[in-house]
């Protein structure tokens, strides 16, 4: 039992960073409709921004904030410079765009700053607690924390601001509130420069304890999207539900399920077909009704 309830803690952890980066992808997917395939490398870039800024002597959690601003005014650039001039057209052609600025981010960020693994200090001491034989790590704990904070935020944000009423008008019909006078394409930069800004957040825990390089966010990335695929494309609470749910399945499935240890990515393929076949709206996601 206590073996099990160590996976299940560290699975959760795992799914506090997957949920975070499918929050980002449910925003910037509620704004425009586009499923961003860059959204793991613009947090690959914001970690190595927290690791040169550290190496400028620079206190991490400062590194951290000061990455998370310039990720939240690239995040803007982005959406207005190479997304905005293509909104309105095939949904094959944004998709293309997102995979060259998938392509284009990791390119720069190695040329930039090398292929070598960086080595990031940590934000909090590294401990861990044995309560009754089960394992809890400072990880767990910090990252589930963060979680927390950002779904706090960003509901008082979205509930309780006159922007985050403009924001969800946009999301659910952009045609009629131009028509109200709400700034349409500003509550587009702002979806993807929130969208940025939380990854950046999400990249920088948790790469710190394993090392960064170019292929650091691209497993988490293909994880963050069968969350989003579980809980919903639309659904903020049905991303952070499922990211929770695949990072538990996926820690569960490799420590009970030796044949596939060494294919970890075979649970988050498996959940979203599951969800493509079963529910295509996801477990929270709205369903569309329209008539023929």
């Amino acid at each position: 039992m206590a073996l099990f309830l160590t996976q299940l803690m560290n699975g959760i952890g795992s799914g506090a960073v997957y949920a975070s980066i499918a929050l980002a992808l449910v925003l910037v997917f509620r704004t425009t409709g586009i499923l961003n395939f860059a959204q793991g490398e613009m947090a690959l870039y914001s970690t190595y921004l927290v690791w040169f800024f550290t190496q400028r002597s620079v206190p991490v959690w400062i590194a951290i904030l000061l990455a998370m601003i310039i990720s939240f005014i690239g995040g803007a650039a982005i959406e207005r410079i190479l997304i905005r001039p293509v909104e309105q057209a095939s949904p094959l052609v944004l998709v293309i765009v997102t995979i060259g600025m998938f392509l284009a981010i990791n390119s720069i960020a190695q040329v930039q700053f090398g292929n070598d693994i960086k080595i990031l200090p940590r934000a909090y001491p590294n401990k861990t607690w044995l309560p009754g034989g089960v394992q809890i790590s400072s990880d767990t704990l910090v990252l589930v924390g963060v979680l927390l904070a950002e779904c706090l935020i960003l509901y008082l944000l979205l509930n309780r601001t006159r922007i985050g009423l403009a924001f969800r008008a946009v999301a659910s019909n952009p045609e009629s509130s131009r028509l109200v006078g709400v700034p349409v394409g500003r509550m587009l930069m702002l979806g993807w420069a929130m969208a940025a800004a939380i990854g950046a957040l999400a990249g920088a825990l948790v790469i710190a304890p394993v090392g960064l390089q170019g292929a650091s966010m691209q497993e988490i990335l293909v994880y963050s999207f069968a969350a989003a695929a579980l809980g919903g494309f639309d659904s903020p609470l049905g991303a952070v539900v499922a990211g929770l749910i695949v990072g538990v399945a996926g820690t569960l499935t490799t420590q009970y399920l030796h044949a596939v240890h060494d294919i970890e990515l075979v649970v988050p393929f498996g959940l979203i077909l599951l969800v493509l076949l079963v529910r295509p709206s996801g477990l929270f996601g709205s369903r569309r009704v329209e008539r023929v």
